[in-house]
This record gives structure tokens, sequence and C-alpha cells, in this order.
């Protein structure tokens, strides 16, 4: 009877876990920086697919733009760095707040983690998907301003009423032509809009180029 009833308060806790709101963002130092002009680094790759940061950053400055920001352009951003002998993600990541200030003059810097991209076969599905993380730091004073991540899939709106053959036949040709055509690159378009697009809960506030700024119900 004791053992039943911790069982019961066990799982009683955990649903009352389960139903707890989640922890506001802190917005106070994002709406104390007021940036307005953004540097997006190259992402840095954690997954085994070599599209995954070339991808991910040509998708970013869409998102950006639309809440509000000034981009910097990512072409013109990373040629200065291989001018500068830095030619990978990670060499770029490197290099300081106060030095990225003094080169790009941007108010804010956008740090970006591919952590999944491409195709997987899961039993009766093929699966790309494509997840990242970003980070905001101000360029100025080297505080961070907000954090977010998001995931896509392309199994989010599929049919799963489908027989046993046909979802396995189904399962090979997507994965082959996700292969063959980097449906990756689509995917990471829309990981890149739930990430960076302004209004979400969770998400980064308006810029100062919205009709929507200083309007966020943060």
């Amino acid at each position: 009877m004791n053992r039943l009833l911790v069982f019961i308060s066990l799982v009683f806790t955990l649903a009352l876990t389960g139903c707890a709101k989640p922890v506001p963002h802190d917005y106070t130092a994002f709406k104390q920086s007021r940036p307005r002009s953004i540097l997006v680094l190259p992402p840095v790759n954690q997954s085994p697919d070599v599209n995954a940061s070339h991808s991910m950053l040509s998708q970013v400055t869409l998102p950006l733009a639309e809440a509000g920001y000034y981009v910097l352009p990512v072409a013109v951003v990373e040629e200065t760095f291989k001018q500068n002998g830095m030619t990978t993600p990670q060499d770029i990541r490197a290099v300081s707040i106060a030095k990225l200030h003094q080169i790009f003059g941007a108010d804010a810097v956008l740090y970006i983690d591919v952590t999944g991209y491409g195709a997987k076969y899961v039993v009766l599905a093929s699966e790309t998907r494509v997840t990242a993380t970003a980070r905001l730091v101000d360029l100025r004073t080297g505080k961070l301003l907000w954090t977010g991540g998001a995931t896509a899939s392309n199994n989010e709106q599929d049919n799963n009423n489908n027989s046993l053959v046909g979802m396995l036949i189904t399962a090979a040709i997507s994965q082959v032509a996700s292969n063959m055509m980097d449906k990756g690159h689509d995917i990471a378009g829309i990981t890149s809009a739930r990430m960076l697009s302004a209004g979400a809960p969770g998400g980064i506030l308006y810029g100062p180029y919205s009709p929507s700024y200083g309007k966020d119900k943060s």
C-alpha cells in the first residue's frame, strides 16, 4: 500500500510539473540595448551534413529583416573573413566581440549552431529535419540579449494513413530525393523563420524598422 501511495504521489507531482507554465524570457538587456543592426556569423555545423552551415546562413536574413532589423549582407561578411584568412565558422566564432564591432560596426552579433540537418530513415518514414539554436549578443557591451532555438521537419504535415508497403516505398523514395535535392535547405528556411521571427513567445523583439517596434507583448 505504501508503495502504491508513493507511486501515485510521484505521478501527481510529474503531472503538476508538466502543466507548469514556462518561465518568461527576460528581455531586460534586449530592451536596454535597442539594437538596430545585426551581424550574422556563419553557423557552426554540429551535424554530419557539410551543407548545413551555408544553407542556414542563406535563410536567416529574411526573418530578421522582417522583424525590423538591418542585417549586414552575409555574403560580404563571409568574404571579409576569408580575405583575413578565416574560412571556417569555428575560426570566425573565435574573433572577439571588440574586434567584430571594430570591423563591422554592427550593434549586435548573432551566433548560430546547427545541431541537426538532413534526412534520416526512421523505421517507416524518411524524415528531413533541421534543428538550430541561436544567441544574440550586444557588440558594444558584450551582454547576452537573447537565446532561442527551433526545429522543423518535412513530416509535420505528412499523411500517415498509408499501407505498410506504401509507407516503406514512400520513405525510401523520400530519402533518396532529399539527398539528391538537399531538401534540408527548404526545411532550414522554416527552422530559421520559427527561431528568428519576432512576436512569438520567447522570440526576438521587433526591431526599429518594424511598425510593431516597442509593441511586443513580452
